[in-house]
């Protein structure tokens, strides 16, 4: 967990991801299918307590859903997928299913969120390597479009989100994802 941006190796042809099921997801009270690929990536931090492992993600996906669905009034828990700072990716809304994740922008993006405060923490180098994996498997799937532009929250709403700590690093994630 050193922080810094993955290394040159990473295998981009394969993401692990933890179904809705696997986590004991509530089902959803509505979804709507997005109508084309995703032209926007919108990178968040869930601004909670950093997880490391599944006996802290797993609780904390579903208590990020049961605030979603209670107190926000969301259909579903808004993000499209969750990542921990071991690198595991975890379903949300999932591909093709339009988010709550960025007022006035969900039509058209996806919604991933790191799991912890990155105005605190520094994200894990396991937990970038699995954005980049993610986001090359959804091109490569047609989720996503090929030029696709990823942002953080803060690109696009008056926020801190994704944190310092990780939106400093979002430059060098779109050089990476270019050389891909």
């Amino acid at each position: 967990m050193d922080g810094h941006t993955p290394g040159e190796t990473v295998d981009m042809n394969s993401v692990a991801v933890v179904c809705r099921r696997a986590w004991n997801a509530v089902d959803p009270r509505d979804r709507t299918e997005m109508k084309s690929p995703a032209q926007t990536v919108i990178v968040h931090h869930t601004a909670l307590r950093y997880c490391s492992n599944p006996c802290d993600s797993v609780p904390q996906l579903a208590h990020i859903q049961h605030m979603h669905l209670q107190e926000r009034g969301f259909d579903d828990i808004g993000y499209n997928f969750l990542i921990s700072g071991d690198g595991v990716v975890y379903e949300g809304r999932g591909w093709g299913i339009v988010g709550a994740h960025a007022k006035e922008h969900n039509f058209h993006s996806v919604g991933i969120a790191f799991m912890g405060n990155f105005n605190d923490e520094l994200p894990s180098s396991e937990s970038l390597s699995a954005l980049l994996r993610l986001l090359h498997i959804g091109v490569l799937h047609g989720h996503v479009r090929p030029n696709f532009v990823l942002v953080g929250h803060r690109d696009v709403a008056k926020t801190a989100c994704p944190g310092e700590h990780l939106y400093s690093l979002l430059p060098k994630l779109r050089e990476q994802l270019q050389n891909h």
